[in-house]
C-alpha cells in the first residue's frame, strides 16, 4: 500500500499524517468554522463530513460550513440530518437542508458566489478552524491536486488555522494539469487579475499548503456524485430555440458574429437544451466562459461547435461520471478549473464581454427576478453565481417557463414576490412564449413587451388589466402598491393565481 500511496503522496513531508476519518472528525469543536472543498456535488469530501455527521448524532455540537457551492449526501444532507449545521454559505441545494433553513434550524447566507473568498479575506466571517479539501495528489513541492471542482478550496487553505486534505484515490490521474490556481491578493494592493484569453494559465497547478499547516489526509476511494441528466422536453426546447433565435437575430443585427462571446450558462434542463441545439446551429468556434460544465459541454467539443471551456467545477451526469477519466485525457487540453473568485470576477467577465444565461424563478412586468425564494419567503436553493454574471455580462438572460403548477401559477406578475436581479441588470427574458429584449427601453415599454412576447396567454388579460390601472396612477415604474401581490396572495388563498 505505501508504494502506491507514493504515487499520490510525492512529498515525503506529508506521508506520516494519514488517519481515519474518524479521527480528524474529532478534532472538531462545538463553534467552529469549517471550509471544504465542493462544488455542484464534485470535488467534495466523502469520508469525513460522513465521519462528522455520526459524530453528531452521539454528541451536540454545532459547526459553521463555508463550501464553493452545493453539497451531496455525504456532506449538506448527513450533517443537515445529524443537527450539527450552525451556519451555511454561500450556496445549496439538498432537500434536507433547504428544509432546516426554512425552518430556522440553521442559518443560511445566500451569497454571490464571488464574494465568499472576499469576505474570508476581509475576516468579515468568523475564521475558518479547518479547511477539508479532496484531492487527487500532492505534488512534489507540496501542492494539493483539486480534483473535480476548485471553488473556494484556494482561500480556505490560504487562510485556515489547519488543513485536512482527503485524498481520493479513485480520482482521475488525469485531473493533474487541468487547473489554474489564482489567488488574488488583497483589496487597494492587488494588480489586475490577467486573464485576457481564457485558454492561458495565470497561476499554479495546485493549492500550495505548508505541510506543518496539514493536521491530517483522511484517504478515500468513492468516485463523485451524479447530478441528475436533465433531458430536454418539448417546453425547454421550445425555450432554448427562442434563446438561440435572439442570439441568431443578435448576429444579424451586426453585434455579434457565427462565434458569439464567451458563454455562460446556469445548470438544468434549459441549459442543456440550448447546448443540445447549439449542436445543429450555425455557431461555431464558441468560447465557454462559465463556473459549471455539464454534459453537453463534451458533445459541444465533438461537434466542432466549442474550442475551449473554462469554469470553477463539473456538474455531470452518471454516464459521464462512469467514463470521467477517460473524458478528461480526451478533452485535457480544451479544459481549464480556476477559483470561483476568478471564473464569476466582475473584472474577468465585463473584460471578456460573456453572455450570461440563468433560470428565474419568477420576473415581474418590468424585469426584476426572482431566482431564490418561493413565495417571496422559502428558500429554494440560492442566487450562486448568476448575480456575478448578471450584474457584468456582455448580455444578461434569464429563461423561465411562463406558468407552473398545471397553469395554476404565472412566472410573469406584476411584480416580484422577492428581487434577486434588478430590471438594471436583466437585459433579456426568454420564456417558451417568446423572448422580450428589454435594452434601450423605458420600463412602460419593457413591460408591454414582457407581457406579450413572454407570459402565456391565459395571463396576458389580467397582467394588461393591472398595468392600466397602474400606468393612470402614473409614475415611472407604474404600480397599484395595494394589489401588487394580488396574484401571489390568491395563489396563497386559492391554489391559483388566474382571476376566473
Amino acid at each position: 500500500m505505501e508504494t502506491d500511496l507514493n504515487q499520490f503522496i510525492r512529498n515525503e513531508a506529508f506521508r506520516d499524517k494519514i488517519v481515519s476519518a474518524e479521527e480528524a472528525a474529532s478534532w472538531i469543536e462545538d463553534g467552529m468554522s469549517l471550509g471544504m472543498s465542493g462544488f455542484t456535488l464534485f470535488g467534495e469530501p466523502k469520508e469525513f463530513p460522513r465521519a462528522l455527521a455520526e459524530r453528531g448524532k452521539q454528541e451536540k455540537f454545532k459547526v459553521n460550513l463555508y463550501t464553493g457551492a452545493s453539497m451531496g449526501p455525504a456532506a449538506d444532507q448527513a450533517m443537515a440530518e445529524a443537527g450539527i449545521i450552525n451556519l451555511r454559505l454561500p450556496y445549496q441545494g439538498n432537500p434536507v437542508l433547504r428544509g432546516k433553513i426554512n425552518s430556522g434550524e440553521a442559518f443560511y447566507i445566500d451569497q454571490h458566489l464571488s464574494h465568499t473568498a472576499e469576505w474570508i479575506r476581509q475576516g468579515v466571517l468568523p475564521a475558518i478552524d479547518y479547511a477539508i479539501i479532496e484531492a487527487a495528489a500532492i505534488t512534489e513541492d507540496g501542492q494539493i491536486i483539486p480534483t473535480g471542482s476548485v471553488g473556494n478550496s484556494p482561500i480556505f487553505v490560504q487562510t485556515a488555522k489547519h488543513v485536512i486534505i482527503e485524498l481520493n484515490t479513485s480520482a482521475p490521474r488525469e485531473y493533474e494539469g487541468m487547473h489554474d490556481i489564482y489567488v488574488p491578493g488583497p483589496a487597494g494592493e492587488r494588480k489586475d487579475i490577467p486573464v485576457y484569453d481564457i485558454s492561458k494559465r495565470i497561476g499554479t497547478k495546485g493549492i500550495p499548503v505548508d505541510p506543518a499547516k496539514v493536521r491530517g489526509i483522511v484517504l478515500s476511494s468513492q468516485p463523485d456524485i451524479p447530478s441528475p441528466l436533465f433531458e430536454p422536453n418539448a417546453e425547454t426546447q421550445q425555450i432554448a430555440d427562442n434563446l438561440l433565435e435572439f442570439l441568431r437575430a443578435e448576429v444579424k443585427a451586426g453585434r455579434l458574429t457565427e462565434s458569439l462571446a464567451p458563454l455562460q450558462s446556469g445548470v438544468g434542463s434549459v441549459a442543456n437544451a440550448v447546448l443540445n441545439g447549439m449542436k445543429t446551429s450555425e455557431f461555431r468556434d464558441i468560447v465557454v466562459a462559465s463556473e459549471v460544465l455539464q454534459d453537453g459541454i463534451f458533445d459541444l467539443i465533438d461537434a466542432g461547435v466549442v474550442k475551449f471551456a473554462a469554469a470553477t467545477a463539473l456538474s455531470l451526469s452518471k454516464k459521464r461520471v462512469e467514463t470521467l477519466g477517460q473524458d478528461l485525457a480526451k478533452y485535457k487540453d480544451k479544459l481549464v478549473f480556476r477559483p470561483q473568485e476568478i471564473s464569476n470576477h466582475p473584472e474577468v467577465i465585463r473584460r471578456l464581454g460573456i453572455i450570461s444565461f440563468n433560470t428565474a424563478l419568477e420576473v415581474d412586468i418590468y424585469g426584476n427576478v426572482n431566482s431564490t425564494h418561493v413565495g417571496g419567503t422559502r428558500m429554494m436553493n440560492g442566487i450562486g453565481g448568476s448575480g456575478d454574471f448578471a450584474r457584468n455580462a456582455r448580455i444578461t438572460i434569464f429563461v423561465t417557463s411562463s406558468t407552473a403548477k398545471e397553469g395554476k401559477v404565472s412566472s410573469i406578475v406584476p411584480f416580484v414576490s422577492h428581487v434577486d436581479h434588478t430590471n438594471h441588470d436583466v437585459d433579456v427574458i426568454v420564456t417558451e412564449q417568446g423572448y422580450a429584449d428589454l435594452r434601450g427601453l423605458a420600463p412602460v415599454q419593457a413591460a408591454v413587451k414582457i407581457i406579450e412576447n413572454c407570459m402565456h396567454p391565459d395571463f396576458r388579460e389580467q397582467a394588461y388589466e393591472y398595468f392600466n390601472e397602474a400606468r393612470a396612477r402614473g409614475g415611472h415604474t407604474p404600480h397599484v402598491l395595494e394589489k401588487a401581490f394580488s396574484w401571489h396572495t390568491a395563489l396563497a388563498e386559492t391554489g391559483t393565481m388566474r382571476k376566473d
